[in-house]
């Protein structure tokens, strides 16, 4: 097998999340749209920016990386799935 300096690409099959917002933010959304069309001259739809906002919020969150680096939590498990995982019994 080839010693390839790329390694394999991850998944990048995109996940479609729907949620619900108050009308506070909604508007905070729409505004910050706004000022990105005014500031660099181009549109985008507030669904468009928000996969970019959530992953520079999640990048920053000095905490939530050092979780992951220990693989704690574990992504994706519920608690009692993590509590019967780590203990094998429940």
């Amino acid at each position: 097998m080839a010693n390839l300096k790329l390694g394999k690409l991850p998944d990048r099959t995109p996940s479609k999340i729907t949620i619900t917002v108050s009308a506070d933010l909604s508007q905070a959304l729409q505004e910050y749209a706004a000022l990105y069309r005014e500031t660099y001259g181009e549109s985008e739809t507030v669904a468009e920016l928000i996969p970019f906002m959530l992953a520079g919020f999640l990048e920053g969150d000095r905490a939530f990386a050092k979780a992951r680096n220990q693989g704690l939590p574990a992504a994706g498990m519920s608690e009692k799935s993590r509590r019967l995982r780590g203990s094998g019994s429940d």
